[in-house]
C-alpha cells in the first residue's frame, strides 16, 4: 500500500480529504453532542417510598428492611445503602460494572413487587428507578421584590416561553415550594356540624373527580360523555357539598373549613444577590449543543427583560457552557501554537516543504478521531477537548521520524517517489510499533476509578484514535505528498495574483532563506558530527563508569521517594471557581432559626464582596446565591430538597483565574469565609457546617465507616472517633452522619377504649390526620402538579396540650376525650436512620489541610486504635472509606496498568528486534523518563504558588510516558540492526546510529514538549487535573531524550559484551571437553 499511494498522489490526496470531509460532516450533521461533561452511566438504581409523617423507626421496620431482606439476593449488587426518615424510605444500590443494569433493574422489581401488603398504610407507591446524570446547562434567575407566588407565576411564565425556544426541550422551574391547596377544619366545626374527619375526607374525594361516561350514539356521529365535577382552585373546593339536608339546604366546605390555595406549608426561600428569587434550570436533551442552548437562553434574557415588571431582573446563574467554549478556544489556541512550533522547527532543521505537510497532518489526524467519535460513543466536552490537546505534541512523532528518513534518502537518491517509498519502507516497523506503544501507554485510564475513573476513558479514547489516523496519514498520505516540491505551483499561483516582477521578489526572498534554512541544517549536522559524536565515542568507551553514574542517580530518586522527600498527595485540592457553604442544623429546628444564620453567612459573603475589589473597580466575587429551608439549588438539584427547615445553603462564584485582576482564590476566600463566621459567634446547634472551594472532589479526605445493629453503640463510638481526629492538627470540619437523639410522642392505648370499640389502629389512624392530615387527590393544573391536603389548623398541630385535647371517634361516631382513651409518654429517638449492607451505620468523616498533615498516617494510627475500642462492643466493624477507598481501587487500577505496559511493550518490542533480550535494552529507559517526570513536577511545583505534589494523575501520566519515551530508543535500535546486516561492527553500528537518529529524536521530543507546554502553562480551572499528567509526559520526554542518546547505545555494547563473555566461555567449555576426551 506504501507504494501504491506513494506513486498514486490522487489516491492520496483523495483520502486525506475523505478523511476531512467525513470529520466535517460529523461536526456539521450534529452527529456528536456538545456538553459540559461527558454524560456517564450511573449504576446505582433507587427504591424509594414516601412515608409522611411516619417516624423513622416505623419507615426502618415497615419499608427499608422488608426492601432490604427482598433483594438481598440478588446477583450483581455491590453496595446496599438505606435511609429511613420522617418522609419515607430509600434504599440505593449500587450495581457491579460486570453485570446487565437494565437485567438487574427488572429483578428488583419484581422482587418488590411479591411483597405482600407493600407499600404499608398511608405510604405512596413504590418509585424504582435508575439515577440519571445531570445535563444541567444554565440556570435562568428571576429576582425582585415581589411575593412567592407571583414569582413563581412569573417564573413558569418565563420556564414555558425559553422551551418554546427551537434548540431546548427540557426547562424546570426551581427554587420554589410545590404547590399545594389545604383545607384546613377544626375540632369545633366538626362537632357543631355533626362530622367526622372521615366523613369530609370522604365527600371530597367523591365530589372533585372527573369520571367517563361512555359514548352516545346519535345521527350525526359518536358523542363522549363525561362527568365533570372535579375541583382545581380555591373557590371549586369551597363550592363542593359535604352534606344535603331535607329541607333543601346544604353545608359546603367554606361553612366548615378554611380553603388556601398556596404551596407546601414547610417554607423554603431562594435568593439571589441579597433579593427573593426563582431559578429556570436550562437541560441539554439529546444531541442538542450547550453552547447553542446558552446562546439562545441569553438572547431569550436579553429581549425578556423590558417585558418585566419594575423591580425585577432576569439574569443567570452558573453557565457551564463558558467552560466548553474556553476549552475549545484553547485546543485552537494550543493547535496553532504548536503547528506553528513545529513548523518553524522543521522548516529550520529539515526542509519547507517537509514541515508544510507535517503540520497540515495534525488536521487531517483530528479529523478522522471526529469522524468516529460518533461510533465509540464519544461526545464533544471539556475531557474530549483535553485529550486533543494531550495529543498535539505527540501525533506527529511519527510524521517527522519518515519525513525526517525520506529527506535523508532524497539527498542520496535521485527519484524523489523511489527515495520516497524507500525512506518510508526502511522505518515502517519502528514507527508502527512505536505508535502501538504509545497506544498501550494510555490503555491504563481506562483502569482509574472514582471521580477520574468516570471520565479519563475519554482521554484515552481520543488518544488512540488520532494516533491511529497518524498511522494512516504518515504512511499513506505524507509519502505522496513528498514526492514532489510545492514550489512550482506557488510560483505559478504567485504569478497570477501579484504578477512577475513581485514573483521575482519573493524569489529571491526564499532564497535568501533558503541559504540561512541550509546555514541552521549544517549547523545541526555540524554539532553532532563535532561535538555529539566525539562525546558519544567517549560514552560508549566508558560505558561502565556512565551506566554506574546513571544507576546512581537512579538510587538518589528511589531513596528520594522512600525518605518522603518528594511530596505526594493522592487527590490534590484543584480550586473551583465556586464556594459553597452547607448549613444542616439538627433536624426539628425552625424555619427562624436556620434563617437567622444563613442570612448572617449571606452577609459576610456581601461584606467581601465590596472588601475584594479589583483595579478596575471589579469585585472578584460576582453572584451570591442563597437558599433557606433546603440545599442542592445552586447546582439545579433542589427540585426533592426543598422543605427542610434545618438546612441552608450559600454559594457565591469568583471571576475566572484567567480572567480575574484581583489575585485572591476561592481557597482564601472560603478561608476569610470560616473565620468570620467564628468571629460573629459561630453557629449555635450545627451540626454540620460544610465548605467546598474545590473542583472534581469525590469523597472526604478522612471518613471511618462504623457498622452494627446497636443505634446507642454506634453514637458512642462515634464520639469517640470524632474526639480522636480532633487531635490530628490538619484536620478540621469533623462531623458524622448521626443526628441527635430528639423527643418522640408514643402512643399507648388504655384498657378502656375496648369499651368503645377502639383500637390501636384506629387511634393511630386519627391522630395521624389530625396532626399530619390526609392527602385527598392531587390534581394537575398547567404544567404544575398540585397537592390537596385536608388537615386541622398549623396551630392546633404545635403542642402536647393540642393532642391531650383531641377529641377520638369511637365506632359510632361519638367523640371522647384523647386523654380517657390513651397516653402520651415522651421518648428519645433518632431523626434519620442510615444503613448499610443491612447494618445500621453511621460515617465520621474530617476534611484535611493536605499540606499540614499525612493522611497515611492519620489512618495508620486510628487503624491501630479503633480495633481495641469496638471489641467491647459486638458485631460492630470498622472500614476507611472516602478518599481512602479511591486509593485503594485507584492502586489496583495503577498495578493492573503497569503490568499491562511492561508486558505489551515488551511484545511491542521484541516483535520487530526480533529478541528477548534486545527489548529489556530498551525498557531501561523507562526508569529514566520518570526521572524527568518527577523533576518535572519538582520545577513546576516551583513555579506554582500552590506547588504540585506527585498524584494519582501524575502516575498514569508515568504509565503513558512509558510507552512514548520507547519509540525513540525503538527507532535508534531498528538502525543499529539494519547497520549491522549491512556489515558493520558493533561499536560503528552503534557510533553511526546515534549520529544518524540525532536528529529525528531531538525534534521528536521538542516537537512533544512544545505540543504539550500550553496545556502545562494553563489557568484555567478544569485544566488543573490533566497538568501532572501532561507534566509526567512532557519533562518525561525531555529528559528521556537525552538519556536515550546515550544510555541505549551503551546498553546495546554491554548486551554484546555480556554475549561476547558467554561466548568464550561456552568456548572455552568446548575445548576443554575435546581435549579431555580420548584419543
Amino acid at each position: 500500500m506504501i507504494v501504491f499511494f506513494a506513486r498514486n498522489g490522487v489516491a492520496a490526496n483523495l483520502l486525506m480529504f475523505a478523511i476531512i470531509l467525513a470529520g466535517i460532516y460529523a461536526l456539521l450533521s450534529r452527529q456528536i453532542p456538545l456538553e459540559v461533561f461527558p454524560e456517564i452511566e450511573n449504576r446505582t438504581i433507587s427504591i424509594s417510598v414516601n412515608y409522611r409523617g411516619a417516624t423513622p423507626e416505623e419507615v426502618e421496620e415497615s419499608v427499608v428492611i422488608r426492601v432490604e431482606e427482598a433483594i438481598a439476593d440478588v446477583e450483581g449488587i455491590e453496595e446496599m445503602v438505606s435511609t429511613a426518615n420522617s418522609s419515607g424510605g430509600n434504599v440505593t444500590v449500587e450495581i457491579d460494572e460486570d453485570y446487565d443494569l437494565r437485567e438487574v433493574q427488572d429483578l428488583l422489581e419484581a422482587r418488590v413487587a411479591a411483597l405482600e401488603d407493600f407499600p404499608p398504610g398511608d405510604a405512596e407507591n413504590v418509585v424504582i428507578r435508575r439515577a440519571e446524570g445531570s445535563r444541567w446547562v444554565i440556570s435562568v434567575v428571576i429576582s425582585g421584590d415581589l411575593s412567592e407566588r407571583d414569582l413563581a407565576e412569573l417564573g413558569a411564565h418565563v420556564r414555558d416561553d425559553i422551551v418554546e425556544l427551537p434548540e431546548i426541550t427540557n426547562a424546570q422551574l426551581q427554587g420554589t415550594r410545590p404547590y399545594e391547596i389545604s383545607i384546613e377544619v377544626d375540632e369545633d366545626s366538626l362537632q357543631r356540624y355533626g362530622l367526622s374527619f372521615n366523613q369530609v375526607a370522604q365527600a371530597l374525594r367523591q365530589s372533585s373527580i372527573d369520571v367517563p361516561a361512555g359514548t352516545l350514539e346519535t345521527l350525526s356521529g359518536e358523542v363522549v360523555l363525561r362527568t365533570k365535577g372535579r375541583a382545581y382552585n380555591k373557590e371549586e373546593f369551597e363550592a363542593i357539598t359535604l352534606i344535603a339536608r331535607e329541607n333543601g339546604s346544604r353545608v359546603t366546605v367554606s361553612d366548615v373549613a378554611t380553603v388556601k390555595d398556596g404551596f407546601d406549608e414547610n417554607q423554603f426561600i431562594a435568593r439571589m444577590n441579597g433579593k427573593r428569587c426563582v431559578l429556570v434550570a436550562v437541560f441539554r436533551e439529546g444531541s442538542q449543543s450547550a453552547i447553542r442552548i446558552a446562546d439562545q437562553v441569553k438572547d431569550f434574557m436579553g429581549d425578556y427583560q423590558s417585558k418585566l415588571p419594575p423591580g425585577v431582573e432576569i439574569g443567570y446563574w452558573s453557565d457551564s457552557s463558558k467552560i466548553v467554549r474556553g476549552r475549545l478556544n484553547t485546543l485552537l489556541d494550543s493547535a496553532w501554537k504548536s503547528m506553528l512550533f513545529v513548523f518553524i522547527l522543521l522548516t529550520l532543521f529539515l526542509r519547507p516543504s517537509l514541515a508544510l505537510w507535517v503540520v497540515i497532518g495534525i488536521p487531517i489526524c483530528f479529523m478522522g478521531a471526529i469522524a468516529l467519535m460518533p461510533w465509540v460513543g464519544v461526545s464533544i466536552n471539556i475531557v474530549s477537548l483535553f485529550g486533543f490537546i494531550l495529543v498535539l505534541g505527540v501525533v506527529v512523532d511519527d510524521a517527522i521520524v519518515t519525513g525526517e528518513n525520506i529527506f535523508t534518502r532524497q539527498k542520496e537518491i535521485d527519484d524523489p517517489v523511489e527515495a520516497s517509498i524507500i525512506g518510508t519502507k526502511e522505518v515502517t516497523l519502528p514507527v508502527v510499533f512505536g505508535v502501538l506503544t504509545t497506544m498501550l501507554a494510555f490503555v491504563p485510564l481506562y483502569f482509574m476509578s472514582g471521580f477520574q475513573g468516570a471520565w479519563m476513558p475519554q482521554i484515552a479514547t481520543i488518544v488512540i484514535l488520532v494516533l491511529a489516523f497518524s498511522l494512516v496519514e504518515s504512511k499513506l498520505i505524507l509519502p505522496s505528498h513528498l514526492t514532489h516540491s510545492p514550489r512550482r505551483w506557488l510560483r505559478a499561483v504567485s504569478r497570477f495574483f501579484v504578477g512577475n516582477t513581485v514573483t521575482k521578489w519573493l524569489t529571491r526572498g526564499y532564497g535568501f532563506f533558503s541559504r540561512f534554512q541550509q546555514a541552521i541544517a549544517g549547523s545541526i549536522e555540524l554539532f553532532v558530527r563535532k561535538i555529539f559524536q566525539p562525546l558519544l565515542n567517549f560514552v560508549l568507551v566508558n560505558r561502565y563508569t556512565v551506566l554506574s553514574v546513571f544507576l546512581g542517580i537512579l538510587i538518589i530518586l528511589a531513596g528520594g521517594f522512600q525518605g518522603g522527600q518528594i511530596k505526594q498527595v493522592s487527590f490534590p485540592r484543584v480550586e473551583s471557581e465556586r464556594a459553597t457553604c452547607r448549613l444542616t442544623m439538627q433536624e426539628g429546628t425552625p424555619f427562624e432559626v436556620t434563617e437567622k444564620y444563613v442570612l448572617m453567612m449571606e452577609g459576610i459573603v456581601r461584606d467581601m464582596q465590596k472588601k475584594h475589589v479589583g483595579e478596575d473597580g471589579v469585585s472578584v466575587i460576582e453572584d451570591v446565591l442563597s437558599s433557606i429551608g433546603g440545599q442542592g439549588v445552586s447546582s439545579s438539584r433542589s427540585r426533592n430538597k426543598v422543605g427542610q427547615s434545618h438546612q441552608g445553603e450559600v454559594v457565591f462564584m469568583i471571576t475566572p483565574p484567567e480572567e480575574r485582576t484581583y489575585e485572591m482564590g476561592t481557597r482564601e476566600l472560603a478561608s476569610e469565609w470560616r473565620e468570620e463566621i467564628q468571629k460573629r459567634g459561630g453557629i449555635v446547634g450545627a451540626k454540620e457546617l460544610y465548605f467546598r472551594a474545590e473542583i472534581g472532589r469525590g469523597r472526604d479526605p478522612i471518613e471511618v465507616q462504623l457498622r452494627g445493629q446497636n443505634a446507642n453503640d454506634l453514637s458512642d463510638v462515634a464520639g469517640m472517633v470524632k474526639e480522636k481526629l480532633a487531635t490530628y492538627e490538619g484536620l478540621f470540619d469533623i462531623s458524622d452522619s448521626l443526628d441527635e437523639s430528639r423527643d418522640e410522642i408514643q402512643l399507648r392505648i388504655r384498657p378502656e377504649a375496648e369499651q368503645f370499640g377502639l383500637t390501636m389502629s384506629d387511634l393511630a389512624r386519627q391522630v395521624r390526620q389530625a396532626f399530619f392530615g390526609e392527602e385527598i387527590q392531587k390534581i394537575q393544573r398547567g404544567r404544575e402538579e398540585v397537592r390537596v391536603m385536608l388537615s386541622f389548623p398549623l396551630e392546633d398541630r404545635k403542642s402536647i396540650a393540642a393532642l391531650e385535647s383531641m377529641m377520638i371517634r369511637t365506632a359510632d361516631g361519638q367523640p371522647v376525650p384523647f386523654s380517657s382513651v390513651a397516653d402520651a409518654v415522651i421518648e428519645q429517638s433518632f431523626p434519620r436512620i442510615e444503613r448499610i449492607d443491612r447494618n445500621r451505620a453511621v460515617e465520621i468523616s474530617a476534611d484535611a489541610d493536605k499540606e499540614a498533615v499525612n493522611l497515611d498516617s492519620v489512618r495508620e494510627d486510628i487503624s491501630e486504635w479503633l480495633p481495641g475500642v469496638i471489641q467491647k462492643y459486638p458485631g460492630m466493624s470498622f472500614s476507611f472509606e472516602g478518599e481512602a477507598r479511591e486509593e485503594r481501587e485507584n492502586s489496583g487500577g495503577i498495578w493492573v496498568g503497569a503490568l499491562l505496559i511492561v508486558f505489551g511493550i515488551y511484545a511491542m518490542l521484541a516483535i520487530p528486534f526480533r529478541s528477548y533480550i534486545q527489548p529489556l535494552m530498551v525498557m531501561t529507559v523507562i526508569p529514566y523518563g520518570l526521572i524527568g517526570a518527577v523533576a518535572g513536577h519538582l520545577i513546576e511545583g516551583n513555579i506554582n504558588p500552590n506547588g504540585m505534589p506527585l498524584s494519582f494523575l501524575s502516575y498514569f501520566g508515568m504509565l503513558a510516558l512509558s510507552g512514548v519515551v520507547v519509540n525513540d530508543s525503538l527507532v535508534l535500535v531498528d538502525y543499529v540492526n539494519r547497520r549491522r546486516k549491512a556489515g558493520d561492527d558493533v561499536f560503528t553500528a552503534v557510533s553511526t546510529a546515534g549520529a544518524a537518529r540525532f536528529r529525528a529524536i531531538v525534534l521528536t521530543s521538542a516537537t512533544t514538549f512544545a505540543g504539550l507546554f500550553p496545556l502545562i502553562r494553563m489557568e484555567a480551572t478544569q485544566a488543573q487535573f490533566l497538568i501532572p499528567m501532561a507534566v509526567s509526559l512532557g519533562y518525561g520526554i525531555l529528559f528521556a531524550t537525552m538519556i536515550t542518546l546515550f544510555l541505549v547505545p551503551i546498553n546495546y555494547l554491554i548486551l554484546h559484551d555480556i554475549g561476547n563473555l558467554f561466548g568464550k566461555v561456552y568456548e572455552a567449555e568446548e575445548s576443554t571437553k575435546v581435549a579431555a576426551e580420548p584419543a
